[in-house]
């Protein structure tokens, strides 16, 4: 008999501590960006190569990897060259189990130089807990 509820013990325990849950997802594979990309008016995309005062949108492809709906924050920042946030901007939502949305936030760099688009994927602003690694691309204007 004590052999048997030991066995029972070792097993609940392995099932438990080693074997993952079937339904599990990693926090930030919940609704994970990809895709990080710079579009114009049309929805093409663009190189990372700009003219100033060239207007584009940034963009990128969000999938709701969870059998709920999710509300989501999509944040754009853009840093100059010297690290300094000069553009910041979001898009607030809700996705539908599996669905996958493409928000997109514009922005029109005003001087040359280089720049770093960077994305966040959170469930608020309120709430920061990441809902995506966060994305980035570089641009550089004349």
């Amino acid at each position: 008999m004590f052999r048997i509820v030991l066995l029972f013990v070792f097993f609940s325990l392995f099932t438990v501590l080693i074997m993952p849950p079937i339904h599990a997802i990693e926090p930030l594979d919940r609704a994970p960006a990809t895709s990080l990309r710079l579009v114009n008016a049309f929805g093409n995309q663009v190189i990372e190569h700009l003219n100033v005062n060239q207007q584009v949108q940034v963009t990128t492809d969000i999938t709701n990897n969870q059998e709920t709906t999710q509300d989501f924050v999509f944040i754009v920042q853009i840093k100059n060259d010297e690290n300094v946030i000069i553009s910041l901007g979001w898009i607030t939502g809700s996705l539908n189990s599996k669905q996958t949305l493409s928000p997109a936030l514009s922005w029109t760099p005003d001087h040359s130089g280089s720049y770093l688009a960077e994305i966040f994927v959170w469930e608020s602003l309120t709430n920061q807990d990441a809902l995506s690694e966060s994305l980035s691309i570089s641009i550089i204007t004349s």
